[in-house]
């Protein structure tokens, strides 16, 4: 068993990159060819039905056994962590119990992980993450926004981060952008810079806030801030708010979307901020 981060085990960082599953597939087809093909693929079956969190239920034949086993492996790879761990003890147990089969070791597994950017690597005994899986954190008291501010906020990064687990990045985003544009909202009160800020929409309230800003620091951030809301916006950029051109429309990887959340959710932070300083809240 490897080790990480205990909290992964219940809430997935994400899943497994997309031809991780055909790759270790692969690889335990090459380790069946060794012995007997139904009992490496039944063994590698409880492994990851065991990370999927599924009921083991032996199959009737080897050819049953390989698409249980597929079935398993697509269940599991929701949940990159433990289906990495899941593969890598079933390879640490058959060598237990069969010491002259030959198996992938861990720099065979690292290059598959490499190569898929899946973004860990094997430290036996440790599971290391080589990129930031943590979503970067919003306020959680954002001084100078209600309550029901609070509770919008809450609410729309728990369901990004719900989509994320589940490998839905577009619906991630869409969550994340649509709390952008309902914070910016905050800058239409009488408080901040009396009241002068009038947009009704996202783009116009940014490019107002930006005409009356301190230029600088300040203005390069607004306007990095608008270009990825227009960019995520188009049919033929990121396509989350107003559909996806069907002819040259993106698609979205899930690595992708985890960058988009936490560039939005580090503009939201900035907003925050920029609001509770406009209104007084803060130096």
């Amino acid at each position: 068993m490897l080790r990480f981060n205990n909290q992964w085990r219940f809430d997935s960082p994400g899943p497994i990159e997309p031809g991780v599953v055909g790759d270790f597939l692969d690889l335990i087809n090459r380790i069946s060819g060794q012995g007997s093909r139904k009992a490496v693929r039944e063994h590698f079956k409880s492994a990851f039905s065991a990370a999927a969190g599924l009921p083991y239920q032996s199959s009737s034949d080897a050819s049953w056994a390989a698409s249980d086993l597929e079935r398993a492996m697509d269940e599991a790879a929701a949940n990159a962590p433990l289906f990495i761990n899941a593969f890598y003890a079933a390879c640490e147990q058959l060598q237990q119990r069969a010491p002259e089969m030959a198996l992938p070791d861990g720099a065979r597994i690292n290059r598959i992980l490499t190569d898929r950017g899946v973004g860990y690597q094997i430290d036996p005994p440790n599971l290391v993450a080589t990129r930031t899986h943590i979503p970067i954190a919003v306020p959680e008291q954002a001084p100078s926004l209600d309550a029901q501010a609070r509770t919008l906020i809450d609410t729309a990064l728990q369901a990004s981060e719900r989509a994320l687990a589940e490998g839905k990045g577009r619906q991630a985003v869409q969550e994340v952008l649509w709390l952008l544009e309902t914070v910016s909202t905050a800058f239409r009160s009488e408080d901040i810079l009396d009241g002068s800020i009038q947009g009704r929409y996202f783009n116009k309230i940014i490019g107002e806030l930006k005409s009356r800003g301190r230029g600088g620091h300040q203005d390069q951030i607004l306007r990095w801030m608008m270009t990825l809301h227009g960019y995520l916006s188009s049919p033929t950029g990121g396509g989350v708010r107003h559909g996806v051109d069907l002819r040259d429309g993106l698609a979205l990887h899930i690595n992708e979307a985890r960058l988009y959340c936490n560039l939005i959710r580090s503009y939201i932070t900035f907003l925050i901020g920029e609001h509770a300083r406009l209104s007084g809240r803060t130096s």
